[in-house]
């Protein structure tokens, strides 16, 4: 059985904001995501997706 974990909790291990983090969920970017009722569950082993908005190129002039 999958554990889930909330999106204001994995906002928190991903570092990024619980917005985001729905976002995310509605893009269907996390793969497993399930929505009950008004909250998102995301499986406790789900990777953080890459960020699409930023390019290769100007990550490696960032790092």
């Amino acid at each position: 059985m999958l554990e889930y974990i909330s999106a204001p909790e994995a906002a928190k291990k991903w570092g990024i904001s619980e917005r985001r983090v729905q976002k995310l969920c509605e893009e269907k970017r996390i793969p497993g995501v399930a929505k009950f009722s008004r909250m998102w569950l995301i499986p406790k082993d789900a990777e953080k997706p890459t960020d699409a908005r930023m390019k290769a190129e100007r990550m490696k002039r960032h790092e």
